[in-house]
């Protein structure tokens, strides 16, 4: 297990202060949000000058980009912002290979109107199930045909809620390109707390094999997606730790939900609980 957070947490004038800030604090696996290249133009006609400035950054300092940041609501009740969310996942597919990664990290949305962020109950209708299988098959192919991975996040708030709505998503879109970020603080329903070795248990059972990255902050209550930094709320880390680490791969597991402040004290309880397991 790698411990990582976002690029965004450190917030310095260039990319390269904050790369080097990541490493002061040892930390050379993160998830590369675009904002943090400060990019001269909308990302779309400036992405090729990110990613080759973004790589050169990142080599030099011998530093992992473990994900890019694809956030798409997959789900979006307006056709037209639906269409973006495609064109946007469809523009960062080629754009892994010129950065150095083979991850985007996004999500299946939300049909609330206000926010992909948000529970609505239409996101349990089959209209909206079907609208996100669409949506996939516009994606898939080209990431399949890249090598890259689309990894969605299962997030209580999302159409993807749970680990079992998950799993049937990878098992109806049978795609090798569609992957899970795991965040234990995101599966919990209101009255799962009380569950939790069991809740944990079962998602990696489902998702284990599919998992391309992890997430890791904290929660203080169920039915909702987690935002307190790793370490300060209810989850069990030391059981996190133990199913992180008994996955096939060296997983990097991405702190965030956390300020450049609280960062230390929960790389180094990531850490520790990791060391048993390692």
């Amino acid at each position: 297990m790698q411990v990582g957070t976002m690029s965004g947490t450190f917030k310095r004038p260039t990319l390269g202060q904050s790369l080097d800030a990541s490493l002061e604090q040892d930390i050379r696996h993160l998830q590369f949000n675009w904002a943090s290249a400060h990019p001269s133009g909308p990302l779309p006609e400036v992405i090729d000058e990110v990613c080759a400035h973004a790589r050169a950054e990142f080599e030099k300092r011998d530093m992992v980009i473990a994900a890019v940041a694809g956030n798409a609501n997959m789900v979006d009740i307006d056709p037209e912002k639906r269409q973006k969310a495609v064109d946007k996942l469809l523009m960062l597919i080629p754009a892994c290979a010129k950065i150095g990664t083979s991850v985007i990290a996004t999500c299946t949305g939300s049909r609330h109107p206000e926010s992909m962020w948000k529970d609505h109950p239409d996101n349990e209708s089959e209209e909206t199930w079907r609208t996100l299988r669409n949506t996939l098959e516009q994606v898939l192919p080209a990431a399949e045909a890249a090598g890259v991975a689309v990894a969605f996040e299962p997030e209580y708030n999302n159409v993807c809620k749970s680990a079992r709505k998950s799993r049937q998503l990878i098992d109806e879109m049978a795609s090798p390109s569609l992957k899970v970020v795991m965040d234990a603080a995101n599966i919990f329903g209101k009255n799962d707390l009380s569950r939790m070795t069991e809740v944990l248990d079962e998602a990696f059972d489902l998702l284990g094999d599919h998992i391309a990255i992890a997430h890791g902050k904290d929660l203080d209550h169920g039915g909702d997606a987690g935002h307190l930094a790793a370490g300060t709320g209810k989850l069990d880390y030391a059981h996190y730790a133990k199913l992180l680490c008994g996955l096939s791969f060296d997983v990097p597991v991405i702190l965030h939900g956390v300020t450049e402040e609280q960062l230390p004290e929960s790389a180094a309880m990531l850490r520790q609980h990791a060391a048993a397991y390692q």
